[in-house]
C-alpha cells in the first residue's frame, strides 16, 4: 500500500521545516550557509506549491465544494509566499533585508502549514476515499517530476492555465539551474542538484500515453488530465 496524498504533503512540510530550523540556527555571519539554505527552501517551496495547485486544490474544489473558501485562502497564501521566494531568489545574503525577508517567509509558511494540517487535511481525508488519496499521491508525484524548480508568481495558479505554464516554466528553470550550478562550481562552491531533464522528460512522455477522458471530476480523471497537459 503506497503513501497517500496527505502523508506525501506532510513529508514535504517536514522537509521545509527542517530547512527553516537550520536557517534559524545559523550564525548571523554565516552568509554562505544561509544562501545555500535559502536556495534549497526556494526549490522545495516552489515545487510544493505548484503540485498542490495542479493536483490537490483542483481535486478538492471538484469533490468537496464546502472547502472552496479554504482552498481560495490557501491559493492567496501561496501567492504571497511565491513573491517572497522570487525576491529571495537573487537577493544577496549580505543585503540589509535578507534575514528579515526570510523570517517573514518562514512565519507565513508555518501559518499556512498549520492551517492545512489542522483544518484542511482532516476534512480532505473525510471527503476522499483511501484509494482516491493514493491516486492523488501518484498524481502529485507525477506533477513533481515536471514541476518548475523556481517561483513564478505571475503564472496562473489554477487549471488549465497553470498546467501549461508549469510545463513551460519547468523547461526554462532547467536551463537556469544548470547555469547556476556551473557558476557555483566556478566559484568553488558545491553545485545544487540539477534536475535530470532526460528522466523527467521520459516520465512525462510515458504519462502522456494516457489520453484524458471525460469524467466526473474525480481524482483519477484529474491525474490523467494533468499528465496529458504537462
Amino acid at each position: 500500500m503506497g503513501m497517500d496524498a496527505i502523508a506525501l504533503l506532510k513529508a514535504d512540510h517536514k522537509t521545509v521545516e527542517t530547512l527553516f530550523r537550520k536557517f534559524e540556527q545559523a550564525g548571523r555571519n554565516a552568509k554562505k550557509l544561509k544562501r545555500k539554505l535559502v536556495d534549497q527552501i526556494v526549490r522545495e517551496l516552489a515545487v510544493h506549491a505548484i503540485i498542490e495547485e495542479q493536483i490537490l486544490y483542483p481535486s478538492i474544489r471538484a469533490k468537496a465544494t464546502a472547502l472552496e473558501d479554504q482552498v481560495l485562502e490557501a491559493l492567496e497564501e501561496h501567492h504571497v509566499a511565491k513573491w517572497l521566494l522570487k525576491e529571495l531568489e537573487n537577493l544577496p545574503p549580505e543585503a540589509e533585508r535578507f534575514d528579515a525577508k526570510v523570517k517573514v517567509l518562514i512565519e507565513n509558511v508555518r501559518t499556512h502549514v498549520t492551517e492545512e494540517e489542522r483544518t484542511l487535511f482532516p476534512q480532505v481525508r473525510k471527503a476522499f476515499s483511501p484509494q482516491e488519496l493514493r491516486d492523488m499521491a501518484e498524481a502529485l508525484t507525477l506533477a513533481r517530476r515536471a514541476a518548475p524548480t523556481r517561483p513564478h508568481p505571475r503564472a496562473p495558479d489554477t487549471p488549465p492555465g497553470n498546467l501549461v505554464a508549469g510545463a513551460v516554466s519547468a523547461v526554462l528553470d532547467m536551463g537556469k539551474d544548470a547555469l547556476r550550478a556551473a557558476r557555483r562550481k566556478a566559484e568553488g562552491l558545491s553545485p545544487s542538484p540539477a534536475p535530470r531533464a532526460g528522466k523527467r522528460a521520459r516520465k512525462t512522455r510515458d504519462a502522456s500515453q494516457e489520453l484524458p477522458r471525460e469524467g466526473d471530476g474525480s481524482v483519477q480523471d484529474m491525474a490523467t488530465e494533468s499528465s496529458y497537459l504537462m
